[in-house]
């Protein structure tokens, strides 16, 4: 492209020397050309892609621990002794995808135009400000931006590198209007205040929005819109909404290797749609993916082991800090039946419900007896434990018919029909339950819901239904809280701070309740009033952005504390490779990890840095290896 005059020379598609993201290599440099094949399935999947290939796009990142923030988009963050102003240095000669240059131009477009349009993003961040007090953004200069806050706010450079709403890149928050970055020379001219209503109509009208604001989300979607300029090591091509889903190299991505080799190495990245996660492992089992982990199911271990020489694959596990690989999680804002809302409500009905089924059986199906059954409470050599294992794993988290059934009798629940089912006590009719559950998603969340539902029927008496849907699907019924229980992820809570949604209702679309993350995001000026627990637990997590690391540590303790107390979600079992870290690879793949930190904060295996992955055979760097179907 470069002879051809389609593509800037190297050193013209660079920032300039000094500002280059420099990339260690676990083995060494590599060659270029190939392709990634890996499977998704379908266009709910956008995390399949985020945690591949956008590098992540985060303006800090974690390093391999996945403890200590470290420069990724931004160049470095200067802070104040105080804690209240936070300079970023940008990387100067850094472009978009298409060459344009990035400059804090970019960053102040996003701020002022994007993430400050009531339209865009009604409700603020609430990692944006501290103590209720949103910060202030600015341009320095070019390459530089300034956020100030009020009070101190000594956690805010990992709300950068986390998947928070600053932190979290472009690709995967800018569809929301978040990110801290957008293409302005792109997207202004979506934009009814910068390019004109009139002009902006005609764009929605021509092409089939219903409002500028949705059109710009579908602009601004890095799985959906492959003219979107972006920072991501690989570009999407061919959206998400199609049977393959296909990423190639960026010829302007900002990272080399020790060499300065321009990053990534493998050309192009092909996701190809499986219909269900049993088509998926088949085709995972026979070789025919280069490194997926996710949507490999547990339960396949014997099967992927048997056939590692034959697909030419390794087996890795990559465990979790997470207590809870999945989890029942309660919907607390559930109010289309109240009598059933104000049970799930009830400490003491969630707490029956956890002595209702054996987390020990599905463990031994669902985690091939290598989860650690329990609650949701996050391993003991995690920075918040609650505190020993012995107590805060088995705390309300133990089978126990005899108590579960005295409390659900005491809860007026005592009377049953002839077929042996509680009756509601407000009708007479008899309590039918219902969990909602994702299909083909990476671990066996319908059968997980089948067999609770089993054991709430056969050990409590509780009739218990299971809705099996497809993730849109479900996103959107959480979203309205119509559901009253999930059995999804529970993955990522180690992360308290940086990824809290599986731990309590942190945003407005929660399985635990949307209605309370609304309260929460917008400081109760919207959405349902929490219980007293979840106001406290709300009241520290807001806190402890701004106090020093001891007390922030206090603050997260006492955080799981309530929470496993509480048992908003009720843990199953976790600590293991079940959500995510089951990982296959090709045996010839280079640059790969024997074991990486498992987390989606860290968009694993964004950790890994895939843009160093390469082939070590010819042949699967070959033109003829380019075939998508």
């Amino acid at each position: 492209m470069v002879k051809a005059g389609n593509l800037p020379a190297i050193g013209e598609r660079l920032p300039v020397q000094s500002d280059l993201l420099v990339i260690d290599n676990i083995e060494g440099i590599g060659e270029y050309g190939g392709i990634w094949r890996r499977g998704f399935t379908g266009p709910a999947d956008k995390w399949n892609g985020y945690r591949c290939c956008t590098g992540p796009d985060h303006v800090l990142f974690w390093d391999y621990t996945g403890d200590v923030p470290e420069p990724n988009v931004a160049k470095s963050v200067d802070v104040s002794d105080d804690g209240r102003v936070f300079t970023v240095h940008l990387r100067e000669g850094m472009r978009w995808s298409d060459g344009v240059p990035v400059t804090a131009d970019d960053w102040l477009f996003w701020y002022e135009d994007m993430y400050g349009n009531e339209e865009l993003v009604p409700n603020k961040s609430a990692v944006s400000g501290i103590n209720g007090k949103q910060g202030n953004f600015e341009k320095i200069d070019d390459y530089t931006v300034r956020w100030t806050f009020e009070d101190p706010y000594y956690f805010f450079t990992s709300v950068l590198a986390g998947r928070t709403d600053l932190g979290g890149g472009q690709a995967d928050r800018g569809p929301v209007g978040k990110g801290s970055f957008a293409p302005k020379h792109y997207l202004s001219q979506y934009i009814p205040d910068i390019a004109g209503k009139d002009a902006v109509d005609k764009i929605v009208a021509d092409e089939g929005y219903d409002t500028w604001v949705n059109l710009i989300k579908f602009k601004n979607d890095w799985a959906l819109n492959p003219e979107l300029p972006v920072l991501t090591p690989w570009v999407t091509v061919q959206p998400i909404n199609n049977a393959v889903w296909i990423l190639e190299r960026n010829a302007y991505y900002y990272g080399v290797d020790l060499e300065g080799n321009q990053l990534p190495y493998i050309d192009t990245v092909v996701l190809t749609m499986a219909e269900d996660l049993e088509v998926m492992n088949l085709r995972a089992i026979a070789g025919e993916y280069d490194w997926q982990a996710r949507h490999l199911n547990m339960a396949k271990v014997p099967l992927y082991i048997e056939n590692q020489e034959k697909g030419e694959y390794k087996l890795y596990f990559d465990t979790q800090d997470a207590g809870a690989d999945a989890q029942l999680k309660v919907n607390m804002a559930y109010t289309q039946d109240m009598y059933i809302g104000d049970l799930l409500r009830d400490k003491k009905f969630r707490h029956a419900l956890g002595a209702s089924f054996k987390r020990e059986q599905l463990n031994e199906v669902f985690w091939l007896g290598l989860g650690v059954p329990g609650s949701s409470a996050p391993a003991p050599a995690n920075l918040y434990s609650p505190g020993p294992e012995s107590e805060w794993r088995l705390k309300n988290s133990v089978f126990d018919q005899d108590k579960a059934n005295a409390i659900f009798d005491e809860l007026g629940l005592d009377k049953k029909d002839s077929s042996g089912f509680r009756l509601r006590a407000d009708n007479g009719e008899r309590l039918v339950l219902e969990i909602v559950a994702r299909t083909a998603q990476f671990m066996e969340f319908v059968g997980m819901a089948e067999m609770i539902c089993e054991h709430l029927g056969e050990y409590a008496g509780i009739q218990c239904t299971v809705n099996a849907a497809e993730r849109s699907l479900v996103g959107q019924i959480t979203a309205a809280d119509e559901h009253m229980f999930s059995v999804e992820w529970g993955d990522g809570a180690d992360h308290l701070f940086t990824f809290p949604g599986h731990v309590f209702p942190a945003g407005t679309n929660s399985s635990f309740g949307s209605a309370l993350g609304l309260w929460f995001q917008t400081g109760g000026e919207k959405g349902m009033q929490p219980s007293a627990p979840l106001q406290k637990v709300f009241d520290n997590f807001e806190k402890a952005f701004g106090v020093p690391e001891a007390e922030r540590i206090a603050l997260g303790k006492e955080i799981w504390e309530i929470a496993t107390e509480e048992q908003w979600g009720i843990g199953i079992a976790g600590q293991s490779p079940a959500s995510l870290g089951v990982r296959v690879v090709k045996t010839d793949l280079g640059n790969v990890p024997s074991r990486q930190y498992n987390n989606p904060d860290t968009k694993t295996p964004g950790i890994s840095r895939p843009m160093t992955l390469y082939w070590k055979s010819e042949g699967n760097r070959a033109p003829q290896a380019l075939s998508y179907e």
